[in-house]
C-alpha cells in the first residue's frame, strides 16, 4: 500500500523527534515496505489511520515503528582496519590498565544486533589470553546499547543464523567462541555473560556511569543523523570519554570534521580514534 506525502511526512517528523533519524524524501518505498505489516497487526485500513494511532502515543505500535525503521545492518568484524588498530594498539593498552586493577569501561553505543560488541569482546579475549593464560573479565565492564528493542533481544540471546553469521565471521573465532545451535550459531556463554545490553537513545547524552569509559563506538550511525545533532551527540560521548587516554571510533566512511567538538582525531595504524582533549 502506497504512503501519501502527508503521512510520510508524518513519519519523518516522528522518527526525527523520537531518535533524531532523518528518513529522506525519496525513501518512501522503505517507509511503505517496512511498517505494511504493521496496518493489519493494529487494524489500520491504511497509513493514515496508522498515523492517527501513532500521534496518540499508542507506546507499543510506537517502537514497533522505531524497531521497523532504524537501520540494522551490522557485520562480524566490520572495517579490518580498525579491528587492527584495536588488538594492536587499543587493547593492549587497555588490558595493561587492566593488570594494575583499574576497571576498564567500554560502550558500543549502536550495537544493533550484537555483532559489534560480541566482536570487541572476543578479541580482547583472544588478546588477553596470548598476552596472559591466566586473563579473564573481572576488570571488564562491556556494554552494548541500541534503541531498537527488537534488535537487543537479538543480541541479549546470542544466537545467529547462517547467513549472519557468514557475513564477516573469522573460521578460529567461529570454532572458538560459538557453539551450533539449531538454525545457526550461539555466542558461548563465557563471551556472551560479560556483555551487558540495555535500550538508549543516543540523544539521551551517555548511559549513567560512576566512571568514564575507556572506548566508546559509535560506528556507522552518524550519517544517519543531521549535522547538528551529529554535533550534539558527539559533545555528549565526549563527556562519557575517560581523559586524556579514552579512545572514541566512528565509521570508516564518517568523519566529525567541521564539527565543533572538543574531541581530537588521533591516527592508530591505518584507522582513525578520536580523543577528548
Amino acid at each position: 500500500m502506497a504512503i501519501a506525502v502527508e503521512q510520510l511526512q508524518q513519519i519523518r517528523q516522528f522518527m526525527n523527534d523520537c531518535s533524531g533519524v532523518d528518513i529522506p524524501l525519496d525513501k518512501a518505498y522503505l517507509v511503505e515496505s517496512r511498517l505494511t505489516p504493521l496496518l493489519a497487526q493494529h487494524h489500520c485500513r491504511d497509513f493514515v489511520q496508522l498515523c492517527d494511532k501513532l500521534a496518540r502515543n499508542s507506546q507499543g505500535l510506537r517502537t514497533q515503528v522505531v524497531d521497523a525503521l532504524t537501520t540494522q545492518e551490522t557485520l562480524w568484524f566490520r572495517d579490518q582496519s580498525f579491528f587492527d588498530a584495536l588488538s594492536g594498539e587499543v587493547l593492549p593498552a587497555l588490558l595493561a590498565k587492566a593488570r594494575r586493577q583499574e576497571r576498564v569501561r567500554i560502550w558500543s553505543a549502536a550495537t544493533a544486533t550484537g555483532q559489534e560488541i560480541y566482536s570487541v569482546t572476543m578479541l580482547l579475549d583472544a588478546v588477553g589470553r596470548q598476552q596472559d593464560s591466566g586473563f579473564n573479565f573481572n576488570w571488564f565492564t562491556i556494554l552494548g546499547s541500541d534503541i531498537s528493542q527488537a534488535a537487543l533481544a537479538i543480541a541479549k540471546r546470542g544466537h545467529y543464523n547462517h547467513l549472519a553469521m557468514s557475513r564477516g565471521m573469522r573460521p578460529e573465532f567461529l570454532e572458538r567462541y560459538f557453539t551450533r545451535k539449531e538454525g545457526g550459531f550461539e555466542v558461548v556463554p563465557a563471551i556472551r555473560d560479560v556483555v551487558k545490553f540495555q535500550q538508549f537513545n543516543l540523544r539521551g547524552g551517555a548511559p549513567i556511569a560512576l566512571d568514564p569509559f575507556d572506548l566508546i563506538l559509535c560506528r556507522n550511525v552518524l550519517i544517519y543523523f543531521p549535522e547538528t545533532l551529529k554535533q550534539q551527540i558527539c559533545r555528549q560521548l565526549s563527556t562519557a570519554l575517560k581523559k586524556p587516554s579514552g579512545y572514541m571510533a566512528v565509521g570508516a566512511a564518517e568523519s566529525l570534521r567541521g564539527l565543533e567538538t572538543n574531541l581530537v582525531p588521533v591516527t592508530v595504524g591505518k584507522a582513525v580514534f578520536y580523543r577528548a582533549a
